[in-house]
């Protein structure tokens, strides 16, 4: 059972795969693990990078930025400016309270490309709060995690006939 379990939650570590991969393998390769205990060990293994991601993402662009290997720093100038200006922008449109609403949305709807590394990167570009970014990312990895369980079920096709 420890080597299923460790399954899911290396699974939903990985970067752009996170959860929304590792759910759906969990029920696919039926390893005999009761649902719920899937989506916590897979919600526990999606969160366990975002401080790390959030703390260290930015200094590593701002360092990267300052080195002299042309590809590597134009990369890191690259995703800082766009990560600054796109956080502008929606700090005009959505204000203090409507960024944590998208950082959730964001992180909420399971598709490849969002979720917890994602959201996490850009609340760091964004200097956003900590702990209202770590929420709002937390309820986006659950409700992302209850979305892909759902479907990974077969819920869906249920619903819609």
């Amino acid at each position: 059972m420890f080597w299923k379990i460790l399954i899911v939650f290396l699974i939903s570590m990985v970067p752009l795969i996170e959860l929304r991969g590792a759910i759906p393998v969990a029920i696919a390769m039926n390893l005999g693990l009761p649902e719920w205990l899937v989506l916590i060990i897979a919600i526990v293994g999606n969160i366990i990078p975002v401080p790390f991601i959030y703390f260290f993402a930015r200094k590593v662009l701002e360092w990267g930025a300052k080195k002299n290997w042309k590809p590597f720093k134009k990369f890191c100038n690259f995703c800082l400016k766009k990560g600054e200006k796109a956080g502008e922008k929606l700090l005009k449109k959505a204000g203090d309270y409507g960024t944590y609403v998208a950082l959730f949305l964001f992180v909420a709807i399971p598709l490849p490309g969002t979720g917890a590394w994602t959201g996490t990167l850009a609340a760091s570009i964004l200097k956003l709060d900590f702990k209202k970014a770590v929420i709002a990312i937390l309820l986006g990895v659950l409700t992302a995690g209850l979305i892909m369980l759902a479907a990974s079920l077969g819920l869906f096709k249920v619903i819609l006939g």
